[in-house]
């Protein structure tokens, strides 16, 4: 592999090129010399992570209790993320810590060819039930994904959707998340999240509206609701009514559907139980999708000492790395043969080029 020469050294990572960007910044194309295997990095900010594992959230009456340091419950998510294990999730390997700096590095597999046209409603459907399953388990993990669209999919060799991209995730405990913080990405935000009076919000109803604007995409290939300026898309989410393009051709159980998720009152909007027995997505019953205890299995737990192991700490690196393992070879390739195209690619809207999950956040100042 060629240029490795000019790279950022990062323990057994060598840091190379830009492959891609996304809503927060850039990803690096990084290469393990332990293994041989190509990762993607993404970087981040530790104060920032500590800022956001810092809001609150419901609690059970019941249950183990809450780490003490903002730190330390970042640590707690990441061994929780560690162990999570669904065939429409990426997993995530390995976690190296040096505390004296900021940055964060997170890797994870990045592929980036889109789609160039709508998808049909058989493909739509395929892609959205796999969808429905991994965030069902990442629901039932107590996770709330926070940033579900179309660029945070990735398809792997079986032609499968894993989800992707944890960067503004939340833990919660009981039954559901209470939110009150607006973070996502902005044509993908609830109502209720953009709202100036609620105070706080239902994270499952959040990632249900998300779900709802990224099958809008997958059908029509663009969002519900586009403006340039942030404050008047807030305000187009907020008011105007959701309105199917007039040369729609699709069935009355997708509008349906649609409308359900789109509703602008988390209250009644439809929930991922119901969504799941919805006519459409099970084609009137012929392709019912597994039972939750099926799907999800058993609540993952961690110990005390899987979280002060969820980091490697080791001297002289500047970073948290987080690595993902990538979708091997025919999802992924040589990176360096830019002029074969990809078997597999991520998903987005028609004529948009979008990779999955890039962050980047400089170190931010002195003040939070």
């Amino acid at each position: 592999f060629p240029h490795f020469k000019d790279c950022v050294q990062l323990n057994q990572y060598k840091l190379k090129d830009e492959i891609g960007k996304g809503s927060y910044g850039v990803v690096k194309l990084a290469y393990n010399e332990d293994d041989n295997t190509y990762y993607a990095m993404k970087v981040l900010s530790k104060r920032r992570l500590m800022r956001q594992a810092g809001f609150p959230r419901k609690a059970a009456p019941e249950g183990p209790a809450q780490p003490k340091g903002p730190l330390e419950r970042v640590y707690q998510e990441i061994a929780i993320l560690k162990k999570l294990d669904h065939p429409n999730v990426v997993k995530l390997v390995e976690v190296l810590d040096d505390p004296s700096e900021d940055h964060l590095y997170m890797g994870m597999a990045v592929m980036e060819v889109p789609s160039d046209k709508p998808f049909s409603e058989d493909q739509a459907r395929f892609y959205f039930q796999d969808l429905l399953r991994g965030i069902e388990y990442l629901h039932y993990q107590r996770i709330i994904h926070r940033d579900v669209k179309p660029s945070n999919l990735l398809v792997g060799e079986d032609g499968h959707i894993k989800i992707a991209d944890f960067g503004v995730s939340n833990q919660f405990e009981g039954a559901d998340a209470l939110l009150t913080s607006t973070v996502g990405t902005p044509a993908f935000l609830a109502p209720e999240a953009v709202s100036e009076t609620r105070k706080n919000f239902s994270g499952k109803a959040l990632d249900v509206w998300a779900m709802g604007v990224t099958l809008y995409c997958f059908v029509f290939g663009v969002c519900p609701f586009m403006d340039e300026r942030i404050l008047s898309l807030h305000q187009k989410i907020k008011t105007q009514p959701v309105v199917l393009p007039e040369h729609a051709d699709i069935s009355d159980d997708l509008k349906d559907l649609l409308l359900k998720m789109l509703d602008k009152n988390p209250e009644t909007r439809i929930s991922v139980q119901q969504i799941k027995v919805h006519p459409w997505v099970t084609r009137h019953g012929a392709e019912p999708l597994p039972p939750e205890d099926d799907n999800c299995c058993m609540l993952i737990e961690v110990t005390e000492e899987e979280v002060e192991n969820s980091v490697k700490h080791i001297p002289s690196l500047a970073t948290v790395i987080l690595v993902r393992t990538m979708l091997r070879k025919r999802s992924f390739g040589n990176p360096f043969d830019w002029g074969r195209k990809e078997e597999r690619s991520s998903l987005c809207a028609a004529g948009q080029t979008l990779s999955v999950g890039c962050y980047y956040f400089s170190p931010p100042s002195a003040a939070l």
